[in-house]
């Protein structure tokens, strides 16, 4: 008895004989756990700041054997917890290294699972959300298509609107069913619900915007209520590629701009010159995709016209070649110092410089139906009055540069003929006009019509959100609303959002709580944002409105963000990684692109979820 009774009291103090054994085990299972910590602090900083893991060779202290060891070696440096898992590995005391590719792509894997988890559970709680896809080819030459979900974080005291990158897929069909079966596909393996989708945002490529055959077409025919959105900054890029392609004198201008880049790019000496007479800004090439960033390639024109002009003559007395000093000296005389050719730099520079203004405000995730509507009205706005007045300041403008360069501001006297096309309209008509005349037509009247034609055409589908939500836009409009016409919207917005016999909101209780909630909301809320925190501090008092609003929120407006996550995939998937595969693609991206997200992740779990995935050698629990 009185052994068993020592014993219980060994037991109870842990004075087992093994309890030596024990704390050896203990303190082992610490130092793996420490040394993992590490591991994932590596490879999370190198995927977020989208460097390469793995060199020429896989050893440690042998030259190019990559970034990841590399920084495990400096750890080792100043870290004895570091320090002492590379003696033993040199030593060979163990021959668990955890600093192997296999290892990386698992953590890879596994902080990205972690995010996208996270990511989901913020999609799922708030039920409807939308999608937006973009394609583009990666440098081995595969089709990446980008999946995009926008939805609203209610997580925070503040309601915020969210767009959150899910993975890459990789399309080898780019026909429209192949598309939008991966489309489908990835959402029944994402577990998301195709019928909460209430919007869906593409470019405005034919195989995805086709209002009979397109992915929205296939998509609204499962799901009438996913609202589809072209692109906004995609739509004012092809209103300015209208402009332009409509008439010769415009293409001709863009053409002299390219001259003069190409010009003075093709050579070292030709730039040395250039960078002699000009002080300030570069030449830029222009581009073909994005035409409202053409301003940055008229700007150093206008700006720096005089300086150019002697670039190009200084060029024609160093160069002997003389198919270039026919080029420099036709580019000189005959086109920077032309007095259309100035005007027309005056007035393409105020139309880039508006469109590319309202381009960059339209790539903000967080941007809303309501501010589209204003900028574009904002455009339009403009048009006419720079139709009505713009060309007299321009005039002006124009004057001031020809004095400068010490040219004469007068049209060259000459006979044009135009065909002038009608918007939208297969009749043409010819029309002769002098110099002055035809250069007032061509780029005034006839470019600035143009380009509200094509902003109406193209942005036709905003008027028809403004006839559906257009009363949920701001407080004021809801104030202003009398019973009658509120009662006819939130009815017309029931019938929207109805599909197989049931549908998002009740007309008539939408009504009611709107009648009660114009009345009640407070003065600092302003926009729909501002309504839906109201809403949410309400606690379930007006769901009919809650939902209204959470819709209107999650409609998308551009693609832009699908569009930032090719540039991380041109930066992660480069020449040298071009082997890299689908999983560690998407892994490493998630981790560059949701990089806040990680940051709020806990080592501690980390370690138990890569402890709990398969059977390890060492025991961390």
């Amino acid at each position: 008895m009185t052994d068993w009774l020592e014993l219980e009291r060994r037991l109870q103090k842990n004075q087992t004989i093994d309890a030596r054994a024990q704390v050896q085990l203990n303190k082992e299972k610490e130092h793996w756990k420490h040394v993992l910590h590490r591991i994932i602090a590596i490879v999370q900083r190198l995927a977020k700041n989208n460097l390469a893991f793995r060199g020429s060779c896989e050893k440690l202290y042998v030259e190019n054997n990559g970034l990841f060891l590399q920084m495990v070696e400096m750890i080792a440096e100043f870290d004895p917890i570091m320090n002492e898992h590379l003696r033993r590995i040199k030593d060979h005391e163990t021959y668990t290294t955890y600093l192997g590719s296999r290892i990386q792509n698992e953590l890879i894997e596994m902080l990205a699972g972690e995010v996208r988890k996270k990511l989901l559970a913020k999609v799922k709680k708030t039920k409807y959300f939308s999608v937006i896809l973009d394609c583009t080819p990666d440098i081995s030459h595969k089709e990446q298509m980008s999946l995009v979900i926008r939805c609203l974080d209610e997580s925070e005291n503040s309601t915020k609107v969210k767009e959150y990158w899910i993975e890459f897929l990789e399309v080898d069909d780019t026909s429209v069913l192949g598309l939008f079966t991966h489309l489908k596909d990835a959402l029944i393996h994402l577990e998301l619900d195709i019928d909460d989708i209430r919007g869906q945002g593409y470019d405005n490529g034919s195989n995805m915007k086709g209002k009979h055959k397109g992915v929205q077409r296939r998509l609204l025919e499962i799901n009438p209520r996913a609202f589809y959105t072209p692109c906004g900054c995609h739509s004012l890029n092809l209103t300015l590629c209208d402009m332009v392609n409509c008439c010769p004198q415009a293409m001709s201008f863009f053409g002299v701009i390219q001259r003069i880049y190409t010009l003075f790019s093709s050579s070292m000496k030709r730039w040395r010159i250039f960078k002699d007479h000009v002080k300030g800004l570069t030449v830029k090439s222009l581009s073909q995709t994005r035409w409202e960033s053409h301003v940055e390639s008229v700007k150093p024109i206008k700006e720096q016209t005089v300086q150019i002009r002697d670039a190009l003559l200084d060029l024609t007395n160093d160069i002997e070649d003389p198919k270039t000093k026919s080029e420099a000296e036709s580019l000189a005389l005959y086109e920077l110092e032309k007095y259309e050719f100035l005007l027309g730099v005056v007035i393409w520079y105020k139309l880039l410089f508006t469109i590319n203004t309202v381009s960059k405000f339209l790539q903000s995730e967080n941007m809303d139906i309501d501010v589209v509507i204003k900028l574009l009205q904002g455009i339009i706005i403009f048009l006419e009055e720079y139709r009505e007045s713009g060309f007299d300041k321009a005039m002006v403008e124009a004057k001031e540069m020809a004095s400068e360069m010490g040219i004469e501001a007068v049209f060259r006297e000459k006979r044009v003929v135009r065909r002038k096309k009608q918007f939208n309209e297969s009749s043409s008509t010819e029309i002769a006009l002098s110099a002055e005349e035809s250069f007032t037509v061509n780029y005034f009247l006839f470019i600035v019509d143009q380009a509200h034609s094509s902003i109406e055409f193209r942005f036709a589908q905003f008027k028809k959100y403004q006839e559906i939500f257009g009363f949920l836009f701001n407080v004021e409009r809801l104030q202003c609303s009398d019973d009658e016409s509120l009662l006819r919207s939130c009815k017309n917005l029931e019938s929207s959002l109805a599909h197989n016999g049931c549908s998002d909101v009740n007309g008539d209780d939408l009504f009611s709580e709107l009648t009660f909630l114009k009345c009640s909301l407070p003065e600092e809320s302003k926009s729909a944002i501002d309504v839906l925190d109201y809403l949410k501090k309400m606690d379930g008092c007006f769901p009919n409105a809650h939902v209204a609003y959470k819709i209107l929120l999650t409609i998308p407006v551009t693609v832009a963000s699908a569009e930032r996550s090719f540039s991380k995939l041109k930066l992660i998937k480069t020449f040298l990684r071009s082997t890299m595969s689908q999983e560690r693609l998407n892994g490493l991206a998630m981790l560059s692109i949701e990089k806040e997200i990680i940051e709020q992740l806990d080592y501690t779990d980390l370690i138990n979820i890569f402890a709990a995935k398969t059977v390890r050698r060492v025991v961390f629990n």
